[in-house]
C-alpha cells in the first residue's frame, strides 16, 4: 500500500519461524497515523504469529518493524508496549472479580500521577463504563467485557492498538459494541491493527487491508478495492458479514 506521510508502523521482510516450521516470511507494509488496517485470512495464515511478533510475544527470525520511526525489533513485550503499541489478544482481558473501576486502576499501577485523567478520558470515551464502574467486570456482556479490555489500553494512551478477534464468540449484538469501541479509539487519535472474523464488516471499518495466505502477504491494498470476489478467493467462506 502506498501512503504520502510517514508511517506510524513499519514493517519489512519480517518473517518468524516456530521451530523449523515458517510461520510468517517477508511481511512488508506500512500503516499511516491514526489509520485502521484489517488482516485477514484463512485460519492458520499467520494473522495471530503477526500480532504476537508486532508485540514482542514471539521473536523474529529475520525482518525489523519501527513504530513511530523507533527501531522495536527484538524488544521485550513490556517495552514494545511503553513505546505505544498494545496488543489485545483473542479472550477478555478484564479481572471478572474486580469492579470497572478496578480494572482500569491497574492499567495506570505504574502511573499513579496520571491516573485520574487517564479514567476521565476513559469514561470520556465510554461513557457506559463510567456509568457501571462500581459493578464486577465479570457481570457485564461479553461486549462490554471487550469494550474494558480496549478501556485498559487506551489508559496508557497508546498510538497504535492490535484488536486480534475481539468479537470472537460474541452475540451480533455485543459485535456492534467491539465495533463502536475501535472507532471511538480511532476518534481519539489511535491507529488500528484488526484481525477479525468478520471481514465485511473489518472492511468497512479499515482503511487498508492485508491477506495473509500460508504466512506470506496474498493481496495488499485499499480495504475498499477488497471485493467479493476477492474475498472468495482467498478466504473461502471466511466472508461472513
Amino acid at each position: 500500500m502506498t501512503v504520502t506521510t510517514p508511517p506510524l508502523l513499519a514493517v519489512r521482510d519480517l518473517t518468524v519461524r516456530y521451530g523449523t516450521a515458517q510461520a510468517l516470511r517477508d511481511i512488508t507494509f506500512d500503516l499511516p497515523p491514526n489509520s485502521a488496517l484489517a488482516v485477514l485470512g484463512p485460519n492458520g495464515a499467520g494473522k495471530s504469529t503477526l500480532a504476537r511478533a508486532l508485540s514482542g510475544l514471539v521473536p523474529a527470525a529475520a525482518g525489523s518493524f519501527t513504530l513511530d520511526g523507533r527501531e522495536l525489533t527484538g524488544l521485550a513485550p513490556d517495552a514494545i508496549r511503553r513505546a505505544g503499541l498494545v496488543h489485545l489478544p483473542e479472550g477478555r482481558g478484564v479481572f471478572p472479580t474486580l469492579t470497572v473501576l478496578e480494572n482500569l486502576r491497574m492499567a495506570t499501577a505504574c502511573d499513579r500521577r496520571g491516573r485520574q485523567a487517564a479514567l476521565d478520558r476513559a469514561f470520556a470515551i465510554f461513557p457506559v463504563l463510567g456509568e457501571r464502574q462500581r459493578q464486577a467486570a465479570g457481570t457485564l456482556s461479553g461486549g462490554e467485557q471487550q469494550m474494558l479490555s480496549l478501556a485498559r489500553a487506551l489508559m496508557v494512551d497508546p498510538r497504535l492498538v492490535i484488536a486480534d478477534e475481539l468479537s470472537l464468540g460474541l452475540a451480533p449484538k455485543m459485535v456492534d459494541v467491539v465495533f463502536e469501541s475501535l472507532r471511538r479509539a480511532r476518534a481519539a487519535g489511535v491507529a488500528v491493527v484488526m484481525i477479525e472474523q468478520f471481514a465485511s464488516r473489518a472492511l468497512d471499518f479499515a482503511d487498508h487491508c492485508l491477506v495473509l495466505r500460508r504466512g506470506r502477504i496474498a493481496w495488499a491494498g485499499e480495504a475498499r478495492l477488497a471485493g467479493p470476489e476477492l474475498l472468495r478467493r482467498y478466504l473461502g467462506e471466511a466472508t461472513a458479514a
